[in-house]
C-alpha cells in the first residue's frame, strides 16, 4: 500500500548525547562507545568529551556530529593548512604527530596481531613531491579554480597553499594558477600534475581542448622562467614533452630516471629509509639470488643488485619493465634482469625461477598479492620482505606465509603520508 507524507509533518529534534572518545581511527575520527555501539565522530580526539548528535545510525556502528566540545586534549594542535576540514587531502592535522603515529601503530598491531617493532618516519610537513590538482573555470567570478577535491565530494577546493607539499612545489601554486588563467583555453576543464624530481620540478598539463600556438608559447615561457620541465597531455594516454630533460631521483647512490606518469614514492625521505631498512632486514650476501616482485622501475631492485650476486625484477606493467632495464644499464648494473609477467600466474615455472631464490621482496598495490603467496612458499626463500600500502590485505596475505612455515621477525609502520588516513607498513618473514 502506498504511503503519503505531509509536508507539515513534524520533525523530531535529534537527541543530544554526551560521549568520551577513547581512540582515533586512521581517518582522524574519534571513536567512542554508546549503548554498546561504536560511534565515529569527526573532529574529536582521545580523552575529549562532547555533546554530539547521531547523524547516521547503522546496524554495527553510527556516525555522530559534535555540537559542543566539553574539554580539549593536550594532543590537539592548530591545523597548519587554512583549507583543513574542507579539503579532502588531510584528515588529521588537528592531532599531534605523536598521536597520529601511535594510533596508526596500534591499528597495525591489531590487524597483524603482533606488536610493531619500529616506526619509520620523516619530516611531517613539506614531504609530498607529487600532486594532482583539478581545474575548474567559474563563470560567475571569471576565475580559475585549482585545487584538490572536497572531503566526500567532487567539488574542487580552490587552494592557495598546501604545507604537506615540498616547499618548491607549494611556491609554484600561485604562479601556475596565474599562468593557466592567462591561457585562452582556461575555461576548458582538465588537471595539472606537479612533480619534484631531484633535478628540478616538472608539470603535466592535461588539456581537454587543443592549445593555440599562443597558449603553447605562454606555457613554454613560464616553464623556462621557473626552470620547470613541461609536458602536455591532450589525451590521458598521450604525453608530449616540451623538454629534453628526463626527471630522476637518487636512491642508495643510484640515479633512477622516470616518466612523469610512472609511479614513484611520494615521500622521498621515507622512501630512502624504507629501501635502506629492506636491504638491512634481508641481510643480502654477495652470493644471494634475490627476487623482487611488483618491482616497478627498480626502486628496490637496483639497490638490491648492488649487494647481491643476481637479482630478478618482475613487473606486470611493460613500460615500467623497460624503464627498469634502462635504469640498470645507466647505472652499469649487469647482474639484474627484468621480466614482464602476469603475477597471478605461477611464476615458479618460468626459466628464470628454476634455480630458486635466497631472498624475496614484494611491494604490491592496495589489492595485495593473494595469488602470489603460494608461489613464494614454493620458491622457499629464507627471508621475505613484504612492503604494504594496505594493512588489511597485508594481514590476509601474511596468513598464507605463516601457514607455510614462516614467522614474522620484524614489523614496521611506515609514516609515508602524515596527516592522512594512509597506513603503510613493512614486514620481515623468516622461515622457521
Amino acid at each position: 500500500m502506498a504511503q503519503f507524507y505531509s509536508a507539515k509533518r513534524r520533525v523530531t529534534t535529534r537527541q543530544i548525547i554526551t560521549v568520551t572518545v577513547n581512540d582515533l581511527d586512521p581517518f582522524g575520527q574519534g571513536v567512542a562507545r554508546h549503548n554498546g555501539k561504536t560511534l565515529f565522530i569527526p573532529g574529536l580526539l582521545p580523552q575529549e568529551s562532547a555533546e554530539v548528535v547521531i547523524t547516521d545510525d547503522k546496524k554495527q556502528y553510527a556516525l555522530a556530529q559534535v555540537k559542543r566540545r566539553l574539554n580539549e586534549s593536550t594532543e590537539r594542535v592548530t591545523p597548519r593548512c587554512p583549507h583543513f576540514g574542507v579539503c579532502g587531502g588531510c584528515q588529521q592535522q588537528h592531532a599531534s604527530i605523536d598521536l597520529q603515529q601511535r594510533s596508526k601503530r596500534a591499528a597495525l598491531a591489531r590487524l597483524m596481531k603482533r606488536e610493531v617493532d619500529e616506526i619509520i618516519a620523516g619530516a611531517p610537513w613539506g614531504y609530498r613531491r607529487r600532486a594532482r590538482l583539478g581545474l575548474n573555470w567559474q563563470p560567475k567570478t571569471q576565475r580559475l579554480q585549482m585545487g584538490f577535491r572536497k572531503a566526500n565530494a567532487s567539488d574542487i577546493v580552490d587552494i592557495t597553499q598546501c604545507p604537506v607539499l615540498t616547499p618548491r612545489l607549494e611556491a609554484l601554486l600561485p604562479l601556475v594558477r596565474e599562468c593557466l588563467t592567462s591561457l585562452a583555453s582556461a575555461r576548458r576543464r582538465g588537471h595539472v600534475e606537479l612533480v619534484l624530481a631531484d633535478n628540478g620540478p616538472l608539470m603535466v598539463l592535461r588539456h581537454v581542448a587543443p592549445l593555440s600556438a599562443a597558449d603553447v608559447e605562454k606555457l613554454e615561457r613560464f616553464s623556462h622562467s621557473q626552470d620547470l620541465a613541461l609536458y602536455l597531455a591532450p589525451q590521458s594516454e598521450i604525453l608530449e614533452p616540451l623538454t629534453d630533460k628526463e626527471p630522476w631521483y637518487q636512491s642508495e647512490g643510484l640515479r633512477l630516471t622516470f616518466s612523469p606518469r610512472d609511479f614513484i614514492q611520494v615521500n622521498d625521505g621515507v622512501n630512502q629509509q624504507m629501501v635502506a631498512t629492506a636491504l638491512d632486514w634481508l641481510g643480502i650476501q654477495p652470493t644471494d639470488r634475490v627476487l623482487d616482485l611488483f618491482c616497478g622501475m627498480g626502486n628496490f631492485t637496483l639497490p638490491l643488485a648492488q649487494r647481491a650476486a643476481s637479482v630478478v625484477g618482475v613487473e606486470g606493467v611493460a613500460a615500467l619493465v623497460a624503464k627498469g632495464q634502462q635504469n640498470a644499464a645507466q647505472n652499469e648494473l649487469h647482474n639484474v634482469t627484468f621480466f614482464h609477467e602476469n603475477l597471478e600466474k605461477d611464476v615458479t615455472q618460468q626459466p628464470w625461477a628454476q634455480h630458486g631464490f635466497d631472498k624475496i621482496l614484494l611491494d604490491p598495490a592496495r589489492a595485495g598479492a593473494p595469488g602470489v603467496m603460494q608461489h613464494i612458499i614454493k620458491l622457499a626463500p629464507r627471508r621475505v620482505v613484504y612492503v604494504s600500502c594496505n594493512p588489511a590485505t597485508l594481514a590476509r596475505d601474511s596468513e598464507a606465509l605463516l601457514a607455510g612455515g614462516y614467522h614474522i621477525r620484524r614489523l614496521a609502520m611506515l609514516d609515508m603520508f602524515p596527516h592522512t588516513g594512509h597506513l603503510e607498513s613493512m614486514v620481515l618473514f623468516e622461515h622457521q
